[in-house]
């Protein structure tokens, strides 16, 4: 996305820890990488090459296929143009688009291209392209975004309007998801399933060189590329000729890379991790505000967990401002909703948010007839309180997981953990009754996000907590589909996401800020970052030394 979830949505979706052998300890040691870095040389050739590292939260992307998959990493933005495209104070601005308009109605929207666009394998991009595109969607996961568009108009060959069945607010929000990159035609009907995983056609400004799932993506520079957006000073060819991206699922080696020199950026610098990279002279740390929310998904659908007492017991052991304070050295922020704190749809009533309550959590096992019993374990009926909480590969995840086990372990739920590689793990969810908790992140400016985890279509994956209920259903179609105006649509998501906090599915944990860390003996970056995340509009202005 990127709804970057812990496979991140889109994105994008930093490591953060490391443990010692007490509850406070483990809260207090930490550090997550989401890495991203440039490799440069002495010599003219290599200095233009660059190796951007990806760590725990976007390794395991199975291909580079904006309409068919559910998991991509920053290299899709630089392969595929987007529409549109949004800064970090949510405005929009123009990609593949030069300008756009709707009707006071809703029900019509016209879009100018932008001339002179072509995709990698000379193919021209125009408004055939669009009409082409759009259908390509259906009876996909990401079907979703454009179900609103009944058809596409081509006024000219630079002009097209969609046909709306209903007006959608969020329309200019989904064309500005990494999942809306458009891909050449010619190619993506040639290649089939194979799409993104033999070749992956855009128009961006670099190519697909190799793509090996798991372990790397070599990307060579576009040097046709002449139609960088606003949020770029650069507006032609990519200032580093080849990128190399890899996959690092442990975030301390990533982090050993970029003081070694293996990489010369970490686009998620581990909180734990900060102090050590200022103190380096040759290591420069920028800030930008957070997308992400951590949290842990409750499958609904079984035991114990059927029992909303029992569920709602587990959300409110899991004490946020504990880990933020010792695990995050307060960079962050709690989080208590499902929704990163700046989208107003996160404004729900106090009584909805959901916080660490350790009695209320005891209180409510006791009520459900879980009590205490050997080891401080409960149990109910001669049987132990002993749940599967399942989490990926990388420094963060282990080691948030390990903090959610113990605080779990203080109400009395004994929580086992497992650990999946994240190229797996999704396909274990999709089992649907094999995993109880889970401890994920996700990456996402929208609150149509709550949709994507908790709508009853997408049961397994991405709806991790088998979450099915008639009524959130149809506050679900209403928020989704019912809205003629943005702020009708924001009260809609508020109640529907209201709703699904009070069901208990989940428990919030953290709230991160974006912070990314580079070396600047050997990247010259640019002075103001635009975007919502480190993206091709980022890396069009990176130049090397």
């Amino acid at each position: 996305m990127n709804r970057f979830d812990d496979d991140h949505p889109n994105a994008n979706r930093g490591v953060r820890f490391a443990m010692r052998n007490d509850l406070k300890s483990i809260l207090a040691s930490g550090a997550a990488v989401l890495a991203l870095g440039a490799g440069l040389c002495a010599t003219p050739a290599p200095a233009q090459e660059a190796t951007f590292v990806l760590t725990a939260r976007d390794v395991g992307a199975p291909m580079y296929n904006p309409v068919k998959a559910t998991k991509l990493n920053m290299g899709n933005t630089l392969i595929f143009d987007r529409l549109v495209i949004r800064d970090a104070d949510q405005s929009f601005h123009g990609q593949l688009a030069t300008s756009w308009e709707s009707t006071p109605d809703g029900k019509q929207w016209t879009f100018k291209l932008r001339p002179g666009v072509k995709f990698h394998n000379g193919e021209p991009f125009n408004a055939r392209t669009i009409e082409w595109w759009v259908p390509k969607f259906a009876g996909t996961e990401n079907a979703f975004m454009v179900e609103a568009i009944e058809r596409v108009e081509i006024v000219d060959d630079l002009t097209f309007k969609f046909h709306m069945k209903t007006p959608d607010p969020n329309l200019l929000y989904n064309l500005a998801s990494t999942f809306m990159g458009v891909p050449a035609p010619r190619a993506f009907d040639a290649l089939g399933d194979k799409f993104g995983v033999s070749e992956a056609v855009g128009s961006g400004p670099f190519k697909m060189q190799s793509f090996t799932v798991g372990q790397q993506t070599v990307l060579v520079r576009n040097d046709d590329f002449a139609w960088g957006s606003a949020l770029s000073a650069n507006k032609g060819p990519a200032k580093i000729r080849k990128l190399t991206i890899r996959e690092i699922p442990e975030d301390s080696t990533a982090f050993l890379e970029l003081r070694t020199g293996g990489v010369d950026m970490l686009v998620s610098v581990p909180t734990d991790f900060l102090p050590r990279l200022q103190a380096e002279k040759s290591i420069k740390v920028v800030t930008l505000p957070g997308t992400e929310v951590m949290y842990m998904p409750i499958n609904t659908s079984v035991e114990p967990f059927t029992d909303i007492r029992v569920r709602e017991a587990a959300a409110l052991a899991i004490n946020q401002k504990e880990i933020v304070t010792n695990l995050y050295g307060g960079i962050g922020a709690v989080a208590d909703t499902f929704l990163i704190s700046s989208l107003l749809e996160s404004n729900v009533d106090p009584k909805f948010k959901i916080s660490y309550n350790p009695d209320r959590a005891r209180k409510l096992l006791d009520e459900a007839g879980w009590s205490a019993g050997a080891g401080g374990v409960r149990a109910k009926d001669g049987k132990p309180l002993a749940v599967k909480l399942w989490t990926q590969n990388g420094t963060e995840f282990k080691r948030v997981t390990e903090v959610v086990q113990a605080q779990l372990k203080a109400i009395g739920i004994q929580a086992d953990i497992t650990v999946f590689d994240a190229s797996t793990i999704n396909a274990q969810y999709r089992k649907r009754t094999e995993h109880q908790l889970a401890v994920r992140a996700y990456s996402w400016t929208n609150a149509d996000i709550i949709d994507w985890f908790f709508g009853g279509k997408r049961l397994g994956y991405p709806n991790v907590s088998m979450f099915n209920d008639p009524k959130a259903e149809e506050l679900n179609v209403k928020a989704m589909n019912g809205s003629r105006t943005w702020d009708e649509r924001v009260a809609n998501f508020k109640a529907y996401h209201e709703y699904v906090l009070s069901q208990f599915a989940f428990s919030p944990i953290y709230q991160p800020v974006q912070s990314f860390a580079y070396n600047n003996t050997r990247l010259v970056f640019p002075e103001r970052v635009r975007g919502q995340q480190v993206q091709s509009q980022t890396v069009l202005d990176i130049a090397v030394k």
